[in-house]
């Protein structure tokens, strides 16, 4: 699909976009009250907080954006996709909106973003929700498109090979409740992830070297609410036990027949369990 089809079809009047690095970032800035930054995962969007956004924005100003490389947003010219210029350009994101402070909810990928942003920046992050959340290395749970990503056959012919039902199986494996995954869910992942530059992208991130600093997590202090799906194919939940063990002002609640998405699984639940974190002094 063109971009401009892409633009026409996946942005709303509260969409905006911003120029950081020569990409035109986008995102959506929605309601008043409290910054609340919202930060999706690898394959998604901005479109993954959807459900939960429609009672956010009643209580809180909700920001959520595409991250570089994926929906809507694009790849960057430099094609560094590491951690370390995610989190430059979400600092630069966030001055540039003038935030000084905010909570942050972080899933998979932009779980990871969203502690080591808060590691390196405690003082710009009141509260961190950390769903299903990346960091930990583990080889041995690389999930398969990750995998696939990695083989130099299937780098030259990725372009070709992700269609709408190879889609389908990435996303059936972050699901556990598999009559959520809808035909219009399915295209939605697949026709932002094909996003003119988005493939290449994913290639970049996948293979972007990369170093193990979780043993930061023991030096955020800030109140930290980890929450995860008990039948997670992608990150096992095991993870969220060490997420727990490290930082030393965490609270944990795990989701029994629950995949990798909670937000999109069972989104009245997690949201109800995000709402009550942040609202309690």
């Amino acid at each position: 699909m063109l971009l401009k089809d892409l633009l026409f079809k996946y942005t709303t009047d509260a969409s905006r976009f911003l120029v950081i690095d020569n990409m035109m970032i986008h995102y959506r800035d929605e309601g008043e009250g409290e910054v609340l930054l919202l930060l999706h995962g690898a394959f998604s969007s901005l479109h993954t907080f959807n459900d939960w956004n429609k009672q956010l924005k009643k209580h809180y100003r909700v920001i959520r954006l595409d991250l570089m490389g994926f929906g809507l947003t694009g790849p960057n010219d430099a094609n560094d996709y590491s951690m370390e210029n995610h989190i430059r350009v979400l600092k630069t994101f966030l001055n540039i909106l003038k935030i000084e402070k905010c909570h942050i909810v972080g899933n998979s990928l932009g779980g990871w973003l969203a502690w080591e942003f808060t590691y390196r920046y405690p003082q710009k992050v009141d509260r961190l929700v950390l769903r299903d959340s990346a960091g930990f290395l583990e080889e041995e749970n690389v999930p398969l498109p990750f995998k696939l990503a990695m083989t130099p056959v299937f780098g030259r012919i990725i372009k070709y090979v992700v269609r709408p039902q190879i889609m389908e199986q990435f996303i059936r494996q972050v699901y556990f409740d598999q009559s959520k995954v809808t035909e219009q869910l399915i295209t939605r992942y697949y026709e932002l992830f094909t996003r003119e530059g988005n493939p290449d992208a994913f290639l970049k991130l996948v293979n972007q070297p990369v170093s193990d600093n979780t043993a930061a997590l023991n030096h955020i202090t800030n109140k930290t609410l980890i929450l995860w799906g008990r039948e997670d194919m992608w990150i096992p939940v095991h993870n969220a036990y060490r997420f727990h063990s490290m930082l030393i002002n965490s609270t944990l609640k795990i989701y029994p027949q629950v995949g990798h998405i909670p937000m999109e699984e069972i989104p009245e639940e997690s949201l109800l369990d995000v709402m009550n974190f942040l609202e309690n002094v």
